[in-house]
C-alpha cells in the first residue's frame, strides 16, 4: 500500500498553534469531567483557592507567609 505523505515545516505548525481554529474545541465534543473539561472537584478546589487569595489580598498589614523549605 502506498500513500502520500504530508510533511509539515515547523513554521507551518508554528503558525497553526496560534489559530483561532486550534483554540476551539469541536462542538460535538462530549463534557467528560476531568477529561475535555475541567473535573468538578478541580472546579471547586480553584473557586476556594481564588477566594482565599481575595481575602489575603483584602487584608493589609499582614506579614506575607514564606513558603516551607
Amino acid at each position: 500500500l502506498a500513500g502520500t505523505r504530508i510533511i509539515y515545516d515547523r513554521k507551518f505548525l508554528l503558525e497553526c498553534k496560534n489559530s483561532p481554529v486550534a483554540r476551539t474545541p469541536p462542538y460535538c465534543l462530549p463534557q467528560i469531567p476531568g477529561v475535555t473539561s475541567l473535573a468538578q472537584s478541580s472546579l471547586v478546589k480553584l473557586e476556594e483557592l481564588k477566594e482565599r487569595n481575595e481575602s489575603e489580598e483584602a487584608m493589609p498589614g499582614e506579614q506575607p507567609r514564606q513558603a516551607a523549605p
